[in-house]
């Protein structure tokens, strides 16, 4: 397996593909540039009244996903100049993904927000800071959530509102307390964790996080699985990383709260 990646590492150079990604950076996520691209196999609908709490790390359940199934989620942006070459590097192979934005990014980098969304990617929230959510009162934690919330949506619509658009919400450091759940439950947010991660919050190089990455899913199967776009190892590795899944026949599931249809997740 590790001869296999270091091989297939080499024969995608991250500078040529980032060179070959150029051209299309701005593309939407709905056109497809190549005809072998991985492409999102499905939409999947999240009603926070079914599965509010989703993710095998923090939770006894996770999204309905079957063999070879992925989600693919990044935390903690939006940082132009790494979550640039993310989107570009899933615009190449028409994947969509969510992204988690903390609530300060967001409104330091509105045309980012914007971006996202105009290529396809749902927003979910991480609040305004990134702060230990499990170690503040329950009062400061609400602030946090609607704080970041509201500076999301400013970012997107222009409009401050503390309702999202989109009731995704992931803790930071997956930490959160029974009332914090149970306050988000009750607003109709559904709170992600995730089933599986790159680690790449540790220092490592490209190769290692590939490595790791594609390990823990070919053990796991399927999953959502959580990187940082901020990162610039992760960046490095996303041509490389979506290129590992369409040849070893994962296919990419793109999540959308509950109520939206075909045509709005299409154009979404």
């Amino acid at each position: 397996m590790a001869k296999m990646l270091r091989l297939k590492w080499m024969s995608i150079s991250v500078g040529a593909v980032f060179a070959g990604l150029a051209g299309i950076a701005a593309s939407e996520a709905a056109d497809c540039p190549r005809q072998d691209a991985l492409g999102t196999s499905r939409v999947l609908s999240v009603d926070a009244k079914t599965t509010p709490r989703v993710g095998l790390k923090s939770f006894p359940q996770t999204l309905p996903l079957a063999d070879h199934e992925v989600v693919l989620t990044f935390d903690d942006g939006p940082h132009p100049p790494t979550t640039s070459k993310v989107l570009a590097a899933l615009a190449q192979e028409c994947v969509r993904a969510t992204f988690f934005l903390i609530g300060l990014h967001a409104s330091e980098h509105p045309d980012m927000v914007k971006r996202i969304a105009r290529e396809g990617h749902t927003i979910g929230h991480h609040t305004w800071s990134h702060p230990f959510m499990a170690r503040i009162p329950l009062e400061k934690a609400k602030s946090e959530i609607d704080r970041g919330i509201a500076a999301d949506e400013t970012a997107l619509k222009g409009a401050s509102t503390t309702t999202p658009s989109t009731p995704f919400f992931r803790f930071p450091y997956f930490e959160g307390t029974p009332a914090q759940l149970d306050l988000l439950q009750s607003r109709g947010i559904v709170v992600f964790g995730a089933d599986l991660w790159a680690s790449d919050w540790n220092e490592m190089t490209p190769e290692q996080e590939l490595k790791l990455v594609t390990e823990r899913l070919a053990a796991a199967g399927k999953g959502i699985i959580l990187f940082h776009d901020p990162k610039a190892r992760t960046a490095a590795i996303m041509p490389a990383f979506l290129r590992y899944l369409r040849d070893n026949g994962y296919r990419v599931v793109h999540v959308v709260p509950a109520g939206t249809s075909q045509k709005s997740a299409d154009a979404h």
